[in-house]
């Protein structure tokens, strides 16, 4: 573990969420999002020889797991009598959905801002939801648009910097680690500005104290892990290139920081290692799976071979929605000849 509690500063204590605040998100949602199952592979437990078990959101509404976030800050406003009349968020793309989906069905307007780089299933998928997207030329302008909306009147819903959205988040490994059995010994979770790993730390504790949680991150994408090895917030001036642009936050907040802090460590891996388990998960499970869902996989991978005896471990399957032209790049080399092995 990098930090215990008592390593954090006294503003990082004071950033540290309640566990409850996760079931109490999970009761509030209900029905209002898919309860997603928990798939696992014959096949890949053979090859590895090891329990995997994957959360697959790739089935919730809007297509990630972003859909908790938003529909958890839209329904704790309305409950608290704050519901706005108009929000705002910048994305690189399935927060955006997710807000979209969320506010629009309680007639709220909702702005987006998005860089023009990202993926053009996504943006249109705003669009569809009901969302004004406004695209900007860079991640960076469109953040700071962003809360210029914000200063003129609109709620800003932050895509991972906000109580609300983190306790949502939380739902997906809360409801994972309710439906198995056996409890996992570690749990790999992707990292983009830290919102669903937050989360998952805030679920573990409440359900199974005993699992290390690590993130999962893009080499190319690298911020959470230069952070954590300079002990400072590091930032990218704008978006990494990377195939799992899921995860181009150009940095982590505060709050996620320190959740971050409290997990167990942080994995990267290369493009050809995303590229590759991207591919054989969707061959595996049948499934539409985001590169930002097979970094999970990779983290995982490289963590077991370090480790004696059967583990079992969950995946965070955290999105599935891919353009045309992003799966294009992910099967220009066919990598499932070459099977899985530790």
């Amino acid at each position: 573990m990098f930090d215990t509690l008592n390593d954090l500063t006294a503003s990082e204590k004071e950033l540290i969420l309640k566990a409850d605040l996760v079931k109490k998100a999970s009761e509030r949602l209900g029905n209002q999002v898919h309860r997603t199952p928990v798939f696992t592979s014959t096949q890949l437990n053979r090859f590895l020889g090891h329990d995997i078990h994957f959360k697959m959101e790739c089935f919730q509404k809007t297509g990630s797991f972003k859909a908790r976030g938003a529909m958890n800050t839209i329904l704790t406003l309305k409950e608290t009598k704050m519901l706005p009349k108009e929000v705002v968020t910048f994305s690189s793309g399935n927060h955006a959905q997710a807000l979209a989906f969320a506010a629009c069905k309680l007639g709220i307007k909702t702005n987006v801002l998005m860089s023009k780089n990202a993926s053009e299933i996504k943006i249109q998928s705003a669009k569809n939801y009901g969302a004004n997207v406004i695209l900007c030329d860079t991640r960076k302008e469109a953040e700071e648009a962003a809360y210029s909306y914000a200063e003129n009147g609109a709620y800003l819903v932050h895509p991972y910097d906000h109580e609300a959205v983190i306790a949502g988040q939380g739902t997906a490994a809360y409801e994972a680690l309710e439906d198995m059995v056996r409890k996992p010994h570690a749990i790999f979770v992707p990292v983009g500005g830290g919102g669903l790993i937050s989360g998952t730390y805030l679920a573990k504790k409440l359900v199974s104290p005993s699992s290390k949680v690590y993130g999962a991150e893009p080499e190319n994408a690298n911020d959470a892990e230069r952070s954590l090895q300079q002990g400072v917030i590091y930032a990218f001036e704008d978006s990494p290139q990377t195939i799992a642009d899921g995860v181009q936050a150009l940095k982590l907040s505060s709050r996620t920081f320190a959740h971050l802090k409290q997990c167990e460590g942080l994995i990267t891996s290369s493009e050809e290692e995303i590229i590759y388990w991207t591919q054989w998960l969707t061959h595996l499970l049948k499934a539409t799976i985001e590169p930002c869902s097979a970094l999970a996989m990779a983290s995982a991978v490289k963590w077991l071979k370090g480790e004696k005896g059967k583990k079992t471990v969950l995946v965070m399957i955290s999105g599935g929605n891919l353009s045309v032209e992003k799966q294009r790049n992910i099967w220009q080399t066919d990598y499932l000849a070459q099977v899985p092995s530790l």
